[in-house]
């Protein structure tokens, strides 16, 4: 998040914000929704955890998730998820969520919800039960209707063009969010830091599949990894992606640059340092037209 926007959130006299964001997600003795004070949702999200068998067929080298500790739940049972939903939005609308220790010092900034996100251990898109959790969910809002919030999918994109995902995006709104991963340019690149057989043609074609329909967000995560940074060539390779994209009719309506923040679960990854992020959000903006905001 850029200095304005934490300076703005901390004179509410409470936590700072650069100190809330990227602390550990909160389950508040839930299975499957959490919270967290996310910067890039700008303040706090409300999240489900669509794979909590943490099956992903990414294995990018900054992720958080230790999928080598055993699996407690080996699928999401959406109708306990949806009871999850409703009581921490209950939680979150009647303020009874400061009770919690992780909460308790945030600014009411912090708190207001920003969305309720779809992510989560693994591959969202990979869920066995989609659609039918976005159907839930939809549910669960209209029960809701003096606490609104928007949906945000969570992906690496390589499922958007599954039936179940397809089926279930219908059910998303104009104001709800798709959040699209894509860290490279190059394909070496991506195998180097994501650690996937998804190429990254399939990627690209899946973004243009759904950015051609209603705007997306492409996040970028650009590490340290043993303690190197993107080449320049591979910079300009990501451009050129980016350009592909706009170019061919995706509706991008912001880059997301940001590093790693959370604890890693890969001891040879670091964060990325911020003057070095900015540089490539600038040239985003500079190169491609396209609105670009680091994190």
């Amino acid at each position: 998040m850029s200095t304005s926007v934490i300076e703005g959130l901390e004179k509410s006299n409470s936590a700072p914000a650069a100190t809330a964001f990227g602390c550990p997600r909160n389950f508040l003795d839930n299975r499957f929704v959490y919270t967290v004070v996310s910067a890039r949702a700008r303040g706090l999200a409300i999240g489900i955890n669509m794979n909590p068998d943490r099956f992903c067929n990414f294995d990018c080298a900054y992720c958080e998730v230790n999928r080598k500790l055993a699996v407690t739940e080996p699928e999401l049972n959406v109708a306990i998820m949806a009871e999850e939903l409703d009581k921490t939005l209950f939680l979150v609308r009647t303020g009874k969520i400061r009770e919690h220790a992780a909460c308790a010092g945030l600014s009411d900034e912090l708190l207001k919800l920003r969305h309720v996100a779809l992510g989560g251990d693994g591959e969202p898109t990979l869920c066995p039960n989609f659609a039918e959790v976005i159907q839930v969910v939809v549910h669960v809002w209209a029960r809701n209707p003096h606490h609104f919030f928007k949906l945000a999918l969570i992906t690496n994109g390589s499922g958007l063009d599954l039936g179940p995902v397809q089926e279930g995006l219908q059910y998303f709104t104009r104001d709800d969010e798709i959040w699209i991963k894509l860290d490279s340019g190059t394909q070496t690149y991506m195998d180097r830091v994501n650690r996937t057989h998804v190429p990254l043609e399939k990627i690209m074609s899946n973004i243009l599949l759904v950015g051609r329909h209603r705007p997306v967000i492409i996040q970028s995560l650009f590490p340290l990894v043993q303690g190197h940074e993107p080449s320049l060539e591979e910079i300009d390779e990501y451009l050129l992606r980016l350009l592909e994209l706009k170019n061919g009719g995706a509706k991008i309506s912001l880059v997301q640059i940001y590093s790693a923040t959370r604890p890693i679960a890969h001891p040879d990854c670091a964060h990325m340092p911020l003057k070095n992020l900015s540089h490539i959000s600038h040239r985003i903006k500079e190169e491609t037209g396209l609105k670009a905001e680091v994190f």
